[in-house]
């Protein structure tokens, strides 16, 4: 089986400061790093490690070609990748305090220039039972999704950054949804109904440190705890936990199986400071033992 991801890649400026700023505050920042990031670079990364076979969709300007050169070296498909001269790579400033919080300005870039006919290339080469994943930081979302369904692929979406507008668009392809807490509440005040009762198959909200919670077609509400660390730096962590929970799925394991894969690999990601940089690999997730 394999992964089809159409998904952001972002560079990513990283600034550790002793706390996150308010309005109007200059603050000095500590130590300063730049590497590869975006939700959908991350869950591709994430993909890889956990032992899938990934091909990323997406789109860089040219000062951004280390970047696929990075997602290569991790195991990444990047042939769908589009370099771009008309357009600048996405970035991402984060502002990462003492405590593990961080704080994000997002550039989306060529991430919203990506072309019909690359995506149409890419998910031609797809088989029926393969899964497709996107996320809210590129375009072409719902004619991708839509494409997906009628291949036979599964369809995975990651609401995030939240917008309502796109969670509706897509809602009618989609098998498996990904969101957190706060955007499940927000989804719910937009649609007016809570998300359990969206018609779609399986629904996982993560819950940050109280885990997630996995709400199946049937009306089976089932927890998986966290596992408790100190945190370090809590970006990128949701999307190691999909990255994993899509790689898990996609390999074969039942859902609770994978969902206790993605929970380990999340626990262990946010120890570490960084982002696709630093995503664990399932050895590094066995030698951590966690939970």
């Amino acid at each position: 089986m394999a992964v089809w991801n159409l998904g952001s890649i972002n560079i990513d400026n990283v600034y550790r400061v002793p706390h996150l700023p308010a309005a109007g505050e200059t603050l000095a920042a500590m130590e300063f790093s730049q590497g590869l990031g975006g939700k959908g670079a991350n869950m591709s990364v994430a993909i890889a490690r956990a032992a899938a076979r990934v091909a990323h969709i997406g789109a860089v300007g040219p000062e951004g070609k280390w970047t696929v050169d990075r997602l290569m070296e991790y195991g990444v498909d990047t042939r769908p990748i589009q370099v771009m001269t008309e357009h600048a790579t996405g970035h991402a400033n984060i502002a990462v305090a003492e405590d593990g919080e961080n704080q994000i300005v997002l550039f989306a870039g060529s991430n919203r220039a990506i072309s019909s006919s690359a995506v149409g290339q890419a998910l031609a080469e797809a088989s029926p039972g393969d899964t497709f994943i996107t996320q809210n930081e590129t375009n072409g979302q719902r004619e991708a999704a839509e494409m997906a369904r009628q291949l036979g692929l599964r369809v995975v979406y990651a609401a995030a950054p939240f917008d309502p507008d796109a969670v509706r668009e897509l809602l009618p392809f989609v098998d498996l949804l990904v969101l957190n807490q706060v955007e499940a509440e927000q989804l719910e005040a937009a649609l007016g109904k809570p998300v359990h009762a969206l018609g779609i198959e399986d629904v996982v909200v993560t819950l940050g440190s109280d885990g997630c919670l996995w709400l199946s077609g049937s009306g089976e509400e089932t927890h998986v705890p966290a596992i408790s660390v100190t945190p370090v730096d809590t970006t990128g962590a949701g999307d190691t936990f999909t990255g994993y929970l899509v790689a898990g799925l996609d390999r074969g394991m039942p859902m609770r199986q994978a969902l206790d894969l993605a929970t380990q690999a999340g626990a262990l990601m946010v120890t570490r400071l960084g982002t696709a940089d630093v995503i664990p690999d399932l050895k590094e997730i066995e030698d951590a033992k966690l939970g």
